[in-house]
């Protein structure tokens, strides 16, 4: 028999994730700045805290330290917390209890003590909305030893990466593309399963040239891979998932294939995963490369509001001349 499953949304699989999780295992605690009766400024947890009640639910103080501090000592005996910050560009307030305490815990203990928590925060810019509402610093965390970096760009793969986090024995920041949180829909089981962190998705086969990407980005890749494909550019498409650990295995084998990549993210290009991932290629992969490795990226500038946005991001023709550019080298 087919197993159940919904058509949701990415934050409704967020949502469902939670749930699953709460429901199979006591000691999950959700927490934040209005998560509680309001259900998130994106309505991520709503009716979470009808179901599950205050001590499973925590509204906090709109402290982003105390969230963070609070969360790490709840994990380190034995609780998995998952703290939401409200907008990733919130959370440098807390960033000392992330990089100082939640990811070395396992190391300065000598393993004494892990700290199984998720740390949720909305993502990325394209909705219009105001300063720090649009960061997309996810290298500042992939750089940190200690943690995991995820970030799904599907309704299954939220659910699936979401319950892996979950799960885990060590910190993980789960980075929720917003521009897509109610982009489109997809089938999404009912019951509980789990999408492996540290494995990338290649989203459409090809020879040319390989283009990686991951969250709110993937979409207007693929896109433009498609309008390509009409031109007799056959581009693959990776959605890496997770930024750290990187699939260094499935980057290398698809770019062994065609010799050549792009890579696309939202984020400013100095410091980006691009040049890291370009320089993975390098080391693993030099004597495939029959062209430089192309970075289409956002700008080296702070977040622009409203008028420039869409400028900024990398959308699908920005993308197409960047592939071009690639191949025809």
């Amino acid at each position: 028999m087919a197993a159940e499953s919904e058509n949701l949304t990415l934050v409704q699989a967020v949502r469902d994730g939670l749930h699953t999780e709460m429901e199979r295992d006591d000691d999950v605690v959700v927490m934040g700045e209005d998560v509680g009766k309001n259900g998130g400024v994106f309505r991520a947890t709503e009716g979470l805290h009808d179901e599950f009640g205050d001590n499973r639910v925590v509204d906090t103080p709109l402290a982003e330290s105390g969230i963070i501090g609070t969360a790490i000592g709840m994990a380190a005996y034995g609780m998995r917390p998952v703290p939401e910050i409200q907008f990733l560009g919130f959370i440098y307030p807390g960033f000392d209890q992330v990089v100082s305490h939640a990811a070395r815990l396992r190391t300065r203990s000598r393993g004494q003590y892990t700290c199984p928590m998720v740390i949720r925060a909305p993502y990325g810019g394209g909705i219009r909305a105001p300063e720090h509402h649009s960061e997309s610093s996810e290298a500042m965390f992939a750089h940190q030893p200690g943690l995991k970096v995820v970030i799904p760009s599907t309704p299954y793969d939220t659910k699936g990466l979401l319950t892996s986090a979950i799960r885990s024995p060590d910190p993980v920041i789960f980075l929720e593309p917003k521009l897509i949180y109610r982009a489109f829909r997809e089938e999404v089981p009912t019951e509980s399963y789990e999408v492996p962190i540290g494995e990338a998705a290649v989203r459409r086969e090809g020879t040319d040239i390989s283009v990686y990407t991951w969250g709110a980005m993937t979409r207007p890749t693929l896109e433009a891979a498609e309008t390509l494909a009409d031109e007799g550019i056959d581009a693959e498409v990776v959605d890496l998932r997770t930024v750290s650990p990187l699939d260094e295995e499935t980057i290398v084998e698809s770019f062994e294939k065609t010799g050549r990549a792009a890579v696309v993210h939202e984020a400013p290009k100095t410091g980006g995963l691009g040049a890291e991932i370009a320089a993975t290629l390098q080391e693993e992969a030099l004597l495939y490369q029959e062209a430089p490795v192309e970075r289409i990226t956002g700008f080296d500038t702070p977040f622009p509001l409203y008028a420039l946005e869409d400028y900024y991001l990398p959308e699908p023709a920005r993308i197409e001349d960047g592939i071009r550019d690639a191949v025809e080298f």
